[in-house]
């Protein structure tokens, strides 16, 4: 998993790993503004099949937010906007104001943001001077929690899903304390299913270059599926999976559920979906490695980010 520096846009980052790697099969799960840090995971070869997945997945931020000004992009890279007094606010106020920031809520995603309408991000349109207006959005927020209040200052940490901007956050709770917010640092501290894992600078993965130890910062493409349970197969089955026929479900498996296809050596055969036909259906299938279990190579690791 790349430790994503601040100031580089995810693309960026993503463009240097490559450098390093000379892989030109690459993507990343899900950018980074470049203010923020942490992790970005980022995926080469047959692992770009899944990169999909894991820009659905859950996420972990620490942020830190300024009180009493707001932005035109809601964090430290923008116009300041507006400039409010700063009560002297206790936790208990804050917190009543963060409780109804949790669950499934509406957000309105920042103007400055990578959404795109008629196929240009709106950050682009606003940058060329349109009129920009981001449609709200259904996100859901697991956990939204004040770790320290000081006198014009917050530092919180941010569980969400898919699409769920803390930017947005930072900035409906400063509205809903009167004073107005904006992120001043944010690091994003872990993305499912990569909740323990290390992650590696750009300068670390420079010196496991000039080591010639690059492989050593990544992890098996299975590592991307870890969460999801296995749905094991016959060799018949296998082949028709990765022929990319659907097959009749075992009865132990459940409707909706995505499972790791796994052949009779155990080896990821396709990721998978129970449909309410009682059928398995192949979502992305994986090249096989071979009849002989391989050594792990460029071509079926996700890096370490």
């Amino acid at each position: 998993m790349l430790d994503k520096p601040t100031g580089m846009s995810s693309n960026k980052a993503m463009q240097s790993v490559m450098h390093l790697f000379g892989e030109c099969k690459t993507g990343h799960t899900g950018s980074l503004d470049p203010l923020a840090t942490g992790m970005l995971p980022l995926c080469f070869g047959e692992a770009t099949k899944i990169a999909g997945h894991l820009l659905g997945a859950g996420k972990a931020y620490a942020a830190e937010c300024r009180l009493g000004i707001t932005t035109d992009t809601d964090d430290a890279d923008g116009n300041v906007l507006s400039e409010r007094a700063v009560p002297a606010f206790s936790a208990a106020q804050v917190e009543a104001a963060m409780a109804g920031l949790r669950g499934d809520i509406t957000q309105v995603p920042p103007i400055y943001s990578a959404i795109k309408q008629a196929g240009l991000a709106l950050y682009k349109r606003k940058r060329m001077g349109e009129a920009v207006q981001a449609p709200p959005r259904q996100v859901n927020v697991q956990r939204f929690d004040l770790l320290e209040l000081g006198a014009d200052s917050l530092r919180l940490h941010v569980e969400c899903g898919s699409g769920t901007y803390v930017r947005s956050l930072v900035r409906d709770l400063g509205e809903r304390l009167g004073c107005g917010a904006h992120v001043i640092a944010l690091r994003r501290l872990w993305v499912e299913p990569f909740r323990e894992a290390q992650m590696v600078t750009l300068e670390q993965l420079q010196t496991l270059a000039d080591a010639g130890a690059l492989p050593t910062s990544l992890l098996p493409l299975e590592s991307g599926l870890q969460n999801l349970p296995v749905a094991p197969l016959d060799l018949l089955e296998a082949q028709r999976l990765r022929l990319g026929q659907r097959l009749t479900a075992a009865p132990e498996l459940l409707v909706g559920q995505l499972y790791q296809a796994r052949d009779q050596n155990d080896r990821l055969v396709s990721l998978a979906e129970c449909r309410a036909d009682g059928c398995l259906w192949p979502l992305r299938g994986f090249n096989p490695p071979g009849p002989v279990e391989p050594a792990l190579t460029l071509s079926e690791e996700v890096v370490a980010v």
